[in-house]
């Protein structure tokens, strides 16, 4: 009997460090699940994992992001020769792109060069970033959005497919005039074996964090782009007002020291690991999140997994991820009274309350990483096959 041979699939990512985002997050729920049968994968990264993987992992020269010392990007023009030579040997079926950085525009031209599929993930909404990285020098703002809406739309337009998260996103992308034959709806999972409403222990959280107020909560890298002037705002209006809750921030990043400064009695768990983030959401009062650059948004699925009702930014993913009222609040992103508003309606009324946590159990009850890796796979098989 002749073995079947594995198809190869080529993977780029400028980051590779499990835990880091959301977009690697889910990068790796598909890593972890790779068919070992059916599949082999080669990663070219700049950041290589910390854990030793099973696939071949090649190293990239990268520079630190001048506006974002947190992040990397990967410079393959310094390692082409290397790249093109491991890449040539592995003899890949279809390659896997990241995002339009250098080392994605340098592995779509692999593809072509190679006559092979390339297949993407649409996991950061950069024109979100735009106002903000320009919000003092409005007048520029048009012409960036202009020139990013160009850049993506070459890069992702020669993609052969890219897998979208939401239905809106998609709706936003095609109407910039992004070729969306090319585009698959492929939303995110949730485990719902450790975000769950069992994680719950208000008094472990209280002792942990000195004060036994209900818990506003917010989720995220802390970087400058994730609205972060409007969580400070927020933070500000409940210590003006006297109000009953304690803020409690989680996640890294350049904004940390500075939030830290600004915000005194909000408590600050820095980077934590699944479990811990799992027992933070279940055991807060509501989750309040600021940023509109998701292009899903997997902290509020996994707020809402863990029975904590969301009161978000009305922009990005989250506007495909909450029905306003029924399973969470959507505000106006920039109004720090429109989430005190929603808060407060939260904290008037238990009933409201169970309503709006009995709504998120039930939308994340059929989110499940295992199905969406199993059509990611599938769609990969198709692609090669056609």
């Amino acid at each position: 009997m002749v073995k079947k041979q594995k198809i190869r699939v080529a993977f780029f990512s400028d980051i590779l460090l499990e835990d880091f985002d959301g977009a690697v997050r889910t990068m790796y729920q598909i890593i972890n699940r790779i068919p070992g049968d059916r599949f082999e994968f080669m990663f070219f990264t700049g950041i290589t994992p910390r854990k030793k993987m099973s696939s071949k992992v090649v190293k990239v020269p990268s520079v630190t992001i001048p506006f974002n010392s947190n992040y990397k990007a990967a410079l393959p023009f310094l390692a082409s020769g290397k790249i093109d030579k491991r890449i040539k040997k592995f003899k890949p079926d279809i390659i896997h792109i990241a995002s339009p950085s250098p080392l994605g525009n340098h592995a779509l031209q692999l593809g072509q060069e190679m006559g092979i599929p390339v297949l993407t993930i649409y996991h950061t909404h950069f024109l979100s970033y735009v106002e903000y990285y320009l919000r003092s020098m409005p007048f520029l703002v048009n012409t960036a959005k202009d020139q990013v809406i160009k850049s993506n739309k070459k890069f992702y337009d020669q993609c052969d497919a890219v897998l979208i998260p939401t239905q809106t996103m998609k709706d936003e992308l095609r109407s910039y005039g992004f070729n969306a034959s090319r585009f698959m709806i492929w939303g995110r999972g949730i485990d719902r074996q450790i975000f769950n409403p069992a994680k719950k222990d208000v008094k472990r959280l209280n002792k942990i964090t000195g004060n036994k107020n209900p818990k506003i909560v917010f989720a995220s890298r802390l970087v400058w782009e994730k609205n972060l002037k409007t969580l400070i705002k927020i933070y500000h209006r409940i210590e003006k007002q006297k109000l009953p809750y304690q803020m409690i921030i989680v996640g890294d990043g350049v904004a940390k020291e500075e939030l830290e400064r600004v915000m005194p009695n909000a408590y600050f768990f820095g980077h934590v690991d699944h479990q811990k983030l799992a027992f933070i959401y279940a055991s807060s009062f509501v989750f309040c999140f600021t940023s509109v650059s998701e292009s899903y948004g997997n902290v509020l699925i996994e707020a809402m997994s863990s029975g904590l009702p969301c009161v978000a930014a009305a922009g990005g993913g989250s506007l495909s991820l909450i029905e306003d009222g029924r399973n969470g609040y959507l505000v106006d992103p920039n109004k720090p009274k429109s989430y005190l508003e929603k808060i407060e309606l939260l904290r008037s009324s238990e009933r409201r309350y169970n309503d709006v946590v009995q709504f998120g159990l039930q939308y994340t009850k059929h989110l499940s990483w295992d199905s969406l890796v199993d059509q990611y796979f599938a769609k990969i098989e198709d692609m090669i096959t056609r």
